[in-house]
């Protein structure tokens, strides 16, 4: 396999924004299969902006989204939804349809994106779900499943159309410490198939500690530090060192005492 074909996404100099707010200001990044890649930072420092940029939700105003090479922005409506059928994404919140049963919620893209009957989406799904260790689930309703559960079911559901490329938005947020870290195990499970490239979005440090190959850590729109967890470790940029070591920055402490002496008494 080529350097070209092992890479399967290129985030190239991505300007974007809501209106005329900036939130990413000139971000890059490049992931190959079989590798994870974190990205980290603070609330608003454009996390969630650059997952929108990758699944063509938010067009960027310059530079440029690669999926297999292509251009997201820059393909035509059929093509774009090509690119994209090759990206799964993990939401946060899972994102299950509570009227549909837990297979019925992975066979649907399966039904929608390649055509297939629903008897035969229904046995690729309970195939997902077997994958993700929810192999008796399939019949439960999302309602039914513990937090842990969902998320594995809403895993097995961005990777129904076999991506490519898959990206989790905050995977093991709000778990407890054993099933976050069973979650985190699930993802390096999928990493040694070395079929996909791996985005994963979280603030968790157990997590970062646990899955990542590389990672990235965005501050107001732009990449702060980026290489090996060990190398980003080591920036000595302090907010990279607060951030790792869970403490607030000195200026932030400053502006918090400022504002408790300025309210009224």
């Amino acid at each position: 396999m080529s350097d070209r074909d092992a890479m399967v996404l290129q985030v190239e100099d991505v300007h974007a924004g809501y209106g005329d707010h900036v939130v990413l200001d000139g971000v890059s990044l490049a992931v190959e299969r079989g590798e994870i890649v974190v990205v980290l930072g603070g609330s608003g420092s454009g996390k969630s902006t650059l997952l929108r940029c990758i699944v063509g939700l938010l067009p960027p105003s310059s530079g440029r989204v690669l999926i297999g090479g292509r251009d997201v922005n820059a393909a035509a409506d059929s093509e774009r939804e090509e690119i994209l059928r090759d990206v799964g994404m993990a939401f946060q919140s899972a994102a299950l349809l509570n009227s549909m049963t837990v297979a019925d919620n992975v066979a649907l893209p399966i039904v929608e994106h390649w055509g297939t009957d629903l008897p035969t989406a229904l046995m690729l799904a309970r195939m997902r779900l077997a994958r993700v260790g929810l192999g008796q689930a399939g019949d439960k309703m999302p309602s039914e499943l513990s937090g842990g559960m969902r998320k594995r079911a809403g895993l097995a559901r961005a990777m129904a159309l076999d991506p490519t490329l898959l990206l989790c938005d905050e995977p093991s947020a709000g778990l407890d410490p054993i099933t976050g870290r069973e979650l985190d195990e699930l993802i390096l499970d999928l990493k040694r198939e070395g079929d996909m490239a791996i985005v994963v979005v979280t603030h968790e440090l157990g997590s970062i500690n646990t899955i990542a190959d590389r990672a990235i850590m965005l501050a107001d729109g732009r990449v702060l530090a980026s290489g090996t967890l060990a190398e980003v470790r080591e920036h000595q940029d302090p907010r990279v060192q607060a951030f790792f070591r869970r403490e607030t920055l000195a200026e932030k402490k400053g502006e918090a005492l400022l504002e408790q002496l300025e309210q009224p008494a």
